[in-house]
This record gives C-alpha cells, sequence and structure tokens, in this order.
C-alpha cells in the first residue's frame, strides 16, 4: 500500500483531488493503521518464561545468600506454625495484614531474621497464603513445614527495577541482588528487553536458588508474542518406556545413552559403599558426621549431574517432536502408582521386592511427566496439541486387526499377534504406539479435523477427523475370536 503522505508516491486521484479530501484521506490511512495495530494486540499473547543462569559468587557472597535462604525457610515454618495453632477455627487464623505488621516486627528485633531483605520477606508471605488458596481450589496439596535438609533453599526478588541486568561479554552478564551486590551469571541467552539484539518483552523479577552445584538464578521474563497458526504437520502416536524411552507410531524411535559414564558409575557405588561403612560407624540418633555429610554431597553432585543430562535431552527431543508433529499423542499414566512399593504388610508379604524396587528406578530416571509437561508447552507455543489417551491394553491390542489375544506380548521388545487372520509381528512399543495414535485420532477435537495427516511414513494419509480413520474396527471390520475359530 503506498504511503499516502508521500507526494511522489500518490496516485494521480489523490494528487489532483481537493486538500479538504485529502485530509479526508490521510485520518482515514491513521484510522486503518490504527485498526491494524488494535487487530495485532488483539491477536497477541503474553508469554511469561523462566531463564536460569549460574551464579558466579565469592565465599562471602555465597554466605550471605545462605544466610538469606535459611531466614526465609525460618520464616516460612514460623507462619506455617501460627497458623496451625488456630486449628480448624477461621476465626483464629492470622489475616494477612495482622500477619505483615508481625512480621515487620520481627524483622526489626531478630538481627537473623533481618538478613532477609524486605521484600523478600512479603513474598514469603504471599506464597504461603497463596499455597493455602491453591490447596482449597484443589489445585497442590497443603504448606508443609520445610526441613532444612529436604528443602531447596530460594529467595525471592519481585521487583526488575533491583536486578540492574547488564550484558558484560559474550559469554558473563552482571546483576545486582539485594544485600549481596553486583554479581555475574552465564549468559546463554538474551533476556528480553536487555540488549539491542534481544526480543522485545521484559524481565519482571528473578528467584535466586541454592541447587546441588551452586546459587542459581531464575529470570521470570515476559514476551508478547503473536497467537501462534495452526500447526500443519503430520499427527504421531508415542509411547513411552525405559528399553525404548519415546517409541513413534512412524516405526521411529527417540533413544538416548546413559546418563551416567562407566567411570561415574564405578565412582558413585563406591562413594555410596562408603556412605554405608560411615553410617553403620555412627552411634544411633547420633546426627551425621562432616565426612558422612561431604561423602553424601559428593554423591548429590553426581545425580544432580545426570539430571541435568537428562533434562537436556528431553528439551532437545521436545523441541524437535513439537517442530515436527501437529497433534502428539500420549498414554494418561499414573506415574505415582507405578512407582509404588511391592513390599506389602507385616501379614502379606510382597514378591519380587528388589526387582520391582530397581524398575521404580528405571521409571524415575525417564522422568515420563517432565517429557509430556515439555511436550505440553510447546505445542501450544506452535500451535499443536497433545492428546492424552487412555493406557488400557495399549500394549497388548494389536493395531492391525484390533483384537486383544493372550500371550500377543511374546517378550519386552517383541509382540505377535496371536489371530489367525492377522498374524502381525513386530516390535511391541511400535504397535502400542500406533495403537495410541488410533485413540488419539478419535479424540482429536473437531477444530484440527483436515489439517494434518495421520501416516508412518510421513505421507498423505487419512485427515485428524473423528469420523474417519484406518483401523479395521472403526470400518466394521470384526475379526472372529480364535477361541471362536477353534470351537
Amino acid at each position: 500500500m503506498p504511503d499516502i503522505r508521500s507526494p511522489g508516491s500518490m496516485p494521480c486521484s489523490a494528487m489532483l483531488c481537493h486538500p479538504a479530501e485529502t485530509v479526508q484521506l490521510r485520518s482515514g490511512g491513521a484510522m486503518l493503521a490504527e485498526g491494524v495495530r488494535a487487530r495485532d494486540k488483539e491477536v497477541a499473547v503474553k508469554r511469561r518464561r523462566g531463564h536460569k543462569a549460574v551464579l558466579e559468587l565469592t565465599s562471602e557472597q555465597v554466605t550471605v545468600l545462605d544466610q538469606q535462604g535459611h531466614a526465609a525457610r525460618a520464616m516460612w515454618n514460623l507462619l506455617h506454625d501460627w497458623w496451625t495453632m488456630a486449628g480448624t477455627c477461621p476465626q483464629r487464623r492470622a489475616s494477612p495484614t495482622l500477619a505483615d505488621q508481625h512480621i515487620r516486627r520481627a524483622r526489626r528485633e531478630l538481627p537473623w531474621l533481618a538478613d532477609l531483605p524486605a521484600q523478600a520477606a512479603q513474598q514469603v508471605l504471599q506464597a504461603y497464603f497463596q499455597a493455602w488458596k491453591n490447596c482449597w481450589e484443589g489445585r497442590a496439596a497443603a504448606p508443609a513445614f520445610k526441613s532444612r535438609i529436604r528443602s531447596r533453599m530460594s529467595v525471592d526478588v519481585p521487583q526488575a527495577r533491583d536486578l540492574h541486568i547488564k550484558r558484560l561479554t559474550r559469554r558473563w552478564g552482571q546483576v545486582r541482588i539485594p544485600k549481596v551486590g553486583l554479581v555475574r551469571f552465564r549468559w546463554t541467552k538474551d533476556l528480553p528487553g536487555t540488549t539491542r539484539s534481544a526480543p522485545p518483552g521484559r524481565v519482571t523479577g528473578a528467584r535466586l536458588v541454592r541447587e546441588t552445584h551452586g546459587w542459581h538464578i531464575v529470570f521470570r521474563t515476559e514476551v508478547l508474542t503473536e497467537a501462534p497458526l495452526p500447526h500443519l504437520g503430520p499427527g504421531v502416536g508415542i509411547d513411552l518406556g525405559i528399553a525404548k524411552p519415546l517409541a513413534l507410531s512412524d516405526g521411529t524411535f527417540r533413544e538416548h545413552a546413559s546418563w551416567a559414564t562407566p567411570g561415574e558409575r564405578a565412582r558413585m557405588t563406591r562413594l555410596e559403599r562408603k556412605a554405608a561403612r560411615q553410617r553403620q560407624a555412627r552411634k544411633p540418633g547420633a546426627p551425621a558426621s562432616r565426612r558422612l555429610t561431604r561423602t553424601y554431597d559428593q554423591i548429590a553432585r553426581y545425580r544432580a549431574t545426570a539430571k541435568r543430562r537428562t533434562t537436556d535431552w528431553q528439551h532437545r527431543t521436545t523441541t524437535e517432536l513439537a517442530d515436527t508433529f501437529g497433534v502428539i499423542g500420549m498414554e494418561d499414566l499414573a506415574i505415582s502408582n507405578m512407582i509404588k512399593s511391592a513390599r506389602g504388610a507385616v501379614d502379606a508379604p510382597g514378591h519380587r521386592v528388589r526387582q520391582k524396587a530397581g524398575l521404580n528406578r528405571a521409571i524415575t530416571a525417564e522422568a515420563w511427566a517432565r517429557t509430556s509437561a515439555f511436550l505440553t508447552y510447546k505445542l501450544e507455543q506452535r500451535g499443536g496439541h497433545l492428546i492424552k489417551v487412555p493406557a488400557m491394553n495399549t500394549s497388548r491390542r494389536c493395531h492391525v486387526c484390533g483384537l486383544t489375544t493372550p500371550g500377543g506380548r511374546e517378550s519386552q521388545a517383541r509382540f505377535a499377534c496371536k489371530n489367525p487372520l492377522c498374524g502381525w509381528s513386530g516390535n511391541a512399543d511400535t504397535n502400542a504406539a500406533c495403537n495410541i495414535q488410533f485413540l488419539t485420532q478419535q479424540r482429536a477435537p473437531q477444530d484440527i479435523e483436515g489439517a494434518r495427516t495421520w501416516s508412518p511414513s510421513h505421507q498423505a494419509g487419512n485427515e485428524a477427523s473423528t469420523t474417519l480413520d484406518s483401523h479395521p474396527q472403526a470400518q466394521g471390520i470384526s475379526w472372529p475370536r480364535p477361541e471362536r475359530m477353534s470351537k
């Protein structure tokens, strides 16, 4: 569209019109531009994310942050004791205003509580009352006492203006932390609104978190982006497993190596045996010695390294899947029930307890819930959909004939249909993924109908419709059961 404010770009009819008409034409263009901006503003959505970076601290700064973390944990526990003393009587519970008054007084009288910045103390109060609201609305469990050993220290910096974020070099940035001073952090990506090349947006705050490898800072970012267009990629079903972490219905797999190297596993085994000997030398009821605590810290570092490798592989894999596929179907697994112990009770002891414990550790190491969470928000950003389907019999049913026959799962890796009219055989995880794909097609929302294809070879096939499916049972084909055929 030519610029009507530039005479050189005006059409002849506009140049020959009356000056008053030219003014009307200009006002009409301005109204059109305002309408476009209003439309873009309506389409744009706010995307809130967190970015985590490691801090480079001196020993004095680590001591100051440790004191702040312990003060924040102690304030949470004091609020929890005050709240639980009221019992079930709502009239005796403290209000946020009264609790704020007592916190201000306590910070004036207790020097160790004054180590925590005032705004961080206010955030502890808000977080505690918000935790109870989440519990009452059924989104989370009730708040509990925070143990010194089992809880993670954290300090909140709610105001972004206190951070003074600055980029120093290509790999390092600088941030100001209350009562700590200027601290360098690892610059791995551009934060919104901090540099010229950074995406438009802003940093709304931060939180300091103590991890096994030291203190980290988590920036809260807010970016205004356009609403994503529908993802036109094909659909796929994914089966979660251990031998094959991710099996896709197109016949491919997403696998990874061990999270620890052979040398790290040997070192961890020696440390665990060393910790067992140190526990035996300790008197019953006595606190852990410094040597035992040091051994525990070394074991925790190895496990934290393995967890970071797990998270890195999950991020890279889920990003590739979200970029490729528009609809992804996964099983709706009750993971907390799957990793329960098989120990049983005294009167009814369990069987193969150690084997079940090893299976529980393998399931926990794969972190299926984190994979599902990553796919959920990454598909949402790209206009895709994640569909959860029931997990019942997806590994026992043949995806070709649709029948569940006894003995079809011959081994962990092989599935062979016992239906004489079918006889399909192949990888068991791929068969389960194909069944998940079929259930996903049944549950796919109507607004994505005709936008995605379902084909193991990434070629055009049946659309993601709730009325047309390639499954034999969906087309009215029923195979006779083997027991009836024998009669």
